[in-house]
């Protein structure tokens, strides 16, 4: 083989590297857009019934010790986000939670008990299946949520939108 074919096909191979580059982070962003509105869309039609299983495993879970889970209050504000590492998309979902004390507990004297508790409840879109450990975040909000964990989660495009925030009725 001559020299100028050998450099022609390095020539070549340095040109489809760089068009690779050049095209790759623009086709990888519709890629996962496209992706993140299937999943947005795939919540809001689950969502009832995801929020009774949060509901059932949370109030399984046995947390806050002394407490029995009376009620989750779903609110509209949904926020998503993008675990860093792992990649794995989550919803931060507004939610009031009631509880009561068990008798015979050691909240049972507790006058703050009655009180209602807002939390981010949150959802993980795994295999293209939503689900839930019924882990809630209390005291925040879910954009409060995603912004004290911000080192492990990145807020997510939905449907080509900078926000990453989602009001759902």
């Amino acid at each position: 083989m001559e020299w100028h074919s050998i450099a022609a096909l390095g020539a070549a191979m340095a040109i489809f590297a760089c068009l690779t580059t050049v095209l790759w982070n623009p086709v990888r962003r519709r890629v996962q857009t496209a992706h993140n509105r299937r999943a947005v869309q795939s919540f809001r039609l689950q969502r009832e019934k995801l929020e009774a299983k949060f509901f059932d495993i949370a109030s399984a879970i046995g947390k806050p010790r002394g407490l029995r889970w009376l009620d989750c209050d779903w609110q509209h504000a949904v926020t998503f986000g993008r675990d860093r590492e792992t990649g794995l998309l989550t919803a931060f979902v507004a939610v009031n939670i009631s509880f009561e004390a068990i008798e015979g507990g050691d909240m049972e004297d507790v006058a703050a008990v009655s009180t209602v508790r807002d939390a981010a409840a949150l959802f993980h879109y795994r295999n293209g299946t939503w689900g839930t450990g019924g882990r809630a975040l209390f005291n925040m909000s879910p954009g409060e949520a995603l912004a004290k964990l911000e080192n492990q989660y990145e807020p997510v495009r939905i449907g080509g939108e900078a926000g990453a925030r989602v009001n759902q009725s």
